[in-house]
């Protein structure tokens, strides 16, 4: 059992709203999560739609389904019954007691309008990502806080040992396939995991033709993790119609198994126009959809620091939803075509830039895009750094510094 870093915000949630939303991929440890807090910290009782009998009873009387309990309810994979939305609407219109539905989801339903509308203003959403480095390590991270409080402090690197971090990149986080013995059992799992989540999870979310086609983008993702989305580009190269391409995108980023990382910019709304990142959402699950499976394949040409980068990012897309900062992630590129991998901005617009290099060695030209940053946002300028794999903290100014990789899991 793994101890999740989301839990203190899942109860205090409870403690203040009537429905409590924990979405995220299959295989994240939702259900765990929930049945250990229904157990433990609030008491709920536990029922779940992967039951045919019981979805079939919510989906035919949503009303008379909850009528038909007392107390609170834990919920497992809502997004199967659609219909069950509105009567827990009805219910929490007639009482508001906190923490009476706790719900799970396999499915953003803040991408399904006609889900998340109707408990608008009496639900929060939390989201679950697959395990995190600290998490697997019993320890809650906190390098976010750390590099907008300016107590950056020194890290010590991996001394070269490469292979140690190739290893996590190439594991990710799914519970279940670390608790696979060889490289072999692993692929096995996450090709059983693409399958089922894409006949199960997808076609409940939109009746699709092309399941093989809808896989084929996803391993082209992988193969392209990193990359500005090119409609027309993508759309050339699988063959498949722009109309077509973007519904299945939705689609992977609904079930999330792929996330955008939009655009940075002092002005907001260009931010909507300039053209996002894409990712997966786990690098254990990118490498074995190209057939990655050691250190020397992960080296290949065009392949190592795109998914070092990929992993760095989900590292921090997991620490933000506990961080008590809680920024945004971006990603910024200036008109000269200067870069930041990653780029993080408080709730109050203090901004942090990361650089992600998959070298052991760090010199002053990588440190460009955040000298770009910088000047752009002034006084809003945090700190930047450029992660990488060598084992010392250097300063290159006041607020830059290069910072072993191994401050994603040590700090």
């Amino acid at each position: 059992m793994y101890k999740r870093h989301i839990t203190p915000k899942l109860l205090a949630a409870l403690a203040d709203t009537p429905v409590v939303l924990l979405h995220g991929a299959r295989q994240t440890g939702k259900s765990t999560l929930v049945q250990e807090i229904s157990a433990k910290d609030h008491s709920a009782r536990y029922l779940t739609f992967d039951d045919a009998s019981m979805l079939t009873a919510a989906s035919a009387d949503p009303q008379g389904f909850l009528a038909g309990t007392e107390g609170a309810l834990a919920l497992d994979e809502i997004q199967r019954v659609p219909e069950l939305f509105r009567a827990i609407k009805m219910e929490v219109d007639r009482n508001r007691r906190p923490g009476r539905f706790i719900l799970t989801g396999s499915a953003n339903v803040l991408m399904l309008p006609r889900l998340s509308d109707s408990l608008a203003g009496r639900m929060e959403i939390l989201p679950l990502w697959p395990l995190s480095q600290g998490e697997m390590a019993n320890h809650r991270e906190g390098l976010i806080d750390r590099l907008f409080n300016g107590g950056l402090g020194r890290f010590d690197g991996d001394g070269g040992e490469w292979n140690g971090t190739a290893q996590r990149v190439l594991l990710g986080g799914y519970p279940e396939a670390h608790g696979r013995p060889s490289w072999e059992r692993r692929r096995a799992w996450f090709d059983s995991y693409v399958l089922t989540t894409i006949q199960r999870d997808v076609r409940d979310l939109s009746q699709i033709d092309s399941l093989g086609a809808l896989s084929n983008l996803l391993t082209f993702l992988a193969a392209r993790t990193g990359s500005l989305v090119n409609h027309a580009e993508v759309s050339r190269s699988l063959s498949v119609p722009q109309t077509t391409l973007k519904r299945y995108l939705a689609l992977l980023e609904t079930a999330f198994l792929v996330r955008t990382l939009r655009a940075w910019s002092g002005n907001i709304s260009r931010r909507l126009v300039k053209a996002p990142k894409v990712y997966l959402t786990d690098t254990g699950l990118a490498t074995a959809l190209l057939g990655v499976g050691d250190e020397g394949a992960l080296r290949g040409p065009h392949l190592l620091g795109p998914m070092v980068e990929n992993f760095v990012v989900a590292e921090l897309w997991k620490q933000a939803t506990w961080s008590r900062t809680a920024p945004g992630l971006y990603h910024f590129r200036s008109r000269a075509g200067e870069e930041v991998d990653i780029v993080m901005e408080s709730a109050g617009g203090e901004v942090v830039g990361v650089e992600v290099k998959a070298a052991a060695t760090v010199n002053a030209s990588d440190f460009k895009g955040l000298h770009v940053l910088a000047e752009e946002t002034g006084r809003r300028f945090r700190c930047g750094v450029v992660l990488h794999r060598g084992r010392e903290t250097t300063p290159f100014a006041r607020n830059l510094h290069a910072v072993p990789l191994t401050a994603l899991w040590q700090a």
